[in-house]
């Protein structure tokens, strides 16, 4: 069982940056794959970042490659996503979620975080 706790949302203009961080328990969170995914309002939760268990394969969706950074820090159990360049399309709900497998689809993760709001300014 791993628990997420996802932080570091807010309100940010057009441009600018912000930091996530999701923090898990449980003492098998090396095991797990870690993924970001977002959900705009009346939109489907979509895919954003993924990093395998050791940090070794990194995935992005197209509209995150060269401004977001997905990493991990195994030893203190959290995953970032830094997001850069931010524009008001990246306003959404963003999630974290841990699979077993390193993954893109919504289905491969099987736990998930309750979701921190980013809001972005024009």
């Amino acid at each position: 069982q791993v628990q997420l706790v996802e932080s570091g949302g807010g309100l940010v203009q057009a441009g600018g940056s912000l930091r996530l961080s999701c923090a898990a328990s449980g003492r098998t969170f090396r095991n797990y794959a870690m993924g970001w995914f977002r959900q705009a309002p009346g939109k489907e939760r979509e895919f954003v970042a993924a990093i395998s268990w050791g940090g070794g394969s990194l995935d992005y969706a197209d509209s995150a490659k060269g401004r977001f950074t997905i990493s991990r820090y195994n030893a203190k159990n959290t995953v970032f996503l830094q997001m850069n360049s931010l524009k008001p399309e990246d306003t959404a709900v963003y999630y974290c979620a841990a699979a077993r497998q390193f993954g893109v689809l919504r289905d491969e993760y099987d736990y998930w975080g309750q979701g921190t709001q980013v809001t972005v300014s024009s």
